[in-house]
């Protein structure tokens, strides 16, 4: 089946409920009744919702409550962004409420539930880094944070606007649900029962979002500012289109990721061997320069922990007063030290040129050449697959750690001091089902 249609001739514009005019009363005999009735004998809500992991938002549309088209398996599922893709706000771009908000495209609701008449399942996957899920005040009466309330009742009027079976996930913090990570995706698989093999049609699924990695042109004025969606519909491995493509039926336009681990899983690459490195002197000081996720630890315990250097890493330690310490008492006690820090520039590598020079022995250098790209995705994978990939469990990094770096970053130079600089090449290394993992798409946008 091909995505690509026209937009067809006629289409019911659907658009947001207008405001209602004020009524002295909205309060019926049978919402008071049921207001008395035990909980069991309510009628059930249109719109459910529930929080999955103190962070995913779920909001899904009772399909109990309303004719269903039956759906075969293995199920076809089309899934939205929802921002720029379904709808655009009428207001401040990131605006959220019941009425601010319009179809991105007069067409956009028709052409929902053809889909769902062609026996799709219809859903949508949006992040929402700017909700709170949680009310921060303590003392608020409100039960839930405004950020939240004016999201539901914004999805509750697309909801009711659509008036299909549909659901919404909502990734509201820097977790495995937010794109171009799965977890949505998984969440989705969970709660419809298709976990097992052969339950969804991938060949017939799709997912349509306008964070594509376009590129700016004569038509196109302003490049995309991320290829996320089109990032998530590759980890999942179904087919994407931009909202233009799908809904108005326009050609492809030119894009570029932003990131592709795959470069760095070459046959070239993979045949690199992890840089060779011996100890030249019965006591020494060793540092490294590199960028957060430019792999220092791993060459550290792949490397030169056999060796018997002792590890100086001021992530554990917290302070670099306190990293000379702990280096000064190893060296007091007759060990070789290597030094785990990023050591970005001149300055920061003098304090320990001066502290090899207090010991009066040789100081040499590891640089690490990994790109920044490369290293926040590297430290993305890390943080997000603790028990496979992150032995010391750390946090993921926020994006200003690698870009700092590269702006406070000098390549090390022998004149500083240093007996020799070693160059250390980004090489992967791990066990295939870690490569399987570190080879997909991870972070949202990059900062560099």
């Amino acid at each position: 089946m091909s995505l690509k249609r026209s937009a067809p001739a006629e289409q019911r514009d659907v658009s947001p409920p207008p405001v209602k005019r004020k009524i002295a009363s909205a309060t019926t005999n049978s919402a008071v009744s049921s207001f008395f009735k035990p909980a069991s004998q309510k009628p059930a809500e249109e719109v459910s919702w529930r929080l999955v992991d103190d962070s995913l938002i779920i909001g899904r549309y009772n399909p109990d409550l309303m004719p269903s088209q039956a759906r075969k398996h293995p199920v076809k599922i089309a899934a939205f962004d929802l921002d720029d893709t379904l709808i655009t706000p009428t207001g401040a771009k990131f605006a959220r409420g019941a009425e601010g908000w319009k179809w991105w495209d007069p067409c956009v609701p028709g052409r929902l539930r053809e889909l769902h008449n062609e026996g799709y399942l219809v859903t949508i996957f949006t992040n929402q880094g700017g909700v709170s899920v949680k009310e921060k005040n303590p003392k608020s009466l409100q039960k839930e944070p405004l950020s939240l309330a004016k999201l539901k009742a914004q999805v509750i009027n697309i909801f009711k606007a659509l008036d299909l079976p549909i659901s919404l996930y909502g990734a509201s913090a820097q977790d495995r649900y937010r794109k171009p990570r799965i977890g949505m995706w998984e969440e989705l698989l969970e709660d419809y029962d298709l976990r097992g093999d052969g339950a969804v049609d991938m060949d017939s699924s799709f997912y349509i979002g306008d964070a594509a990695g376009r590129e700016r042109t004569d038509k196109r004025k302003k490049a995309d500012w991320a290829s996320s969606d089109r990032d998530l519909a590759a980890n999942i491995g179904i087919r994407f289109q931009t909202p233009e493509e799908f809904f108005l039926g326009q050609d492809v336009e030119p894009y570029k990721a932003a990131f592709d681990p795959t470069t760095y899983l070459s046959e070239t690459a993979l045949k690199k061997a992890l840089a060779r490195f011996d100890k030249k002197y019965k006591q020494e000081l060793v540092i490294f320069c590199g960028s957060p996720g430019a792999g220092k630890s791993t060459f550290y315990w792949r490397v030169l922990q056999p060796l018997a250097y002792a590890r100086i890493n001021q992530d554990t330690l917290k302070s670099r007063d306190k990293c000379l310490k702990v280096a000064r008492q190893c060296l007091d006690d007759q060990q070789s030290v290597a030094v785990d820090n990023t050591n970005a520039d001149a300055t920061a590598r003098k304090y320990w040129v001066d502290l090899a020079k207090e010991f009066k022995i040789p100081i040499r250098c590891v640089w690490f050449t990994t790109p920044p790209r490369l290293a926040e995705h590297n430290d993305n994978v890390r943080a997000m697959n603790v028990e496979l990939m992150n032995p010391e469990k750390r946090d993921m990094l926020p994006g200003i750690a690698f870009k700092s770096f590269q702006q406070r970053f000098q390549e090390p130079k022998l004149d500083e001091g240093f007996d020799d600089i070693t160059t250390v090449d980004f090489s992967w290394q791990g066990t295939s089902e870690q490569q399987a993992v570190w080879s997909k798409h991870w972070v949202s946008k990059f900062s560099t």
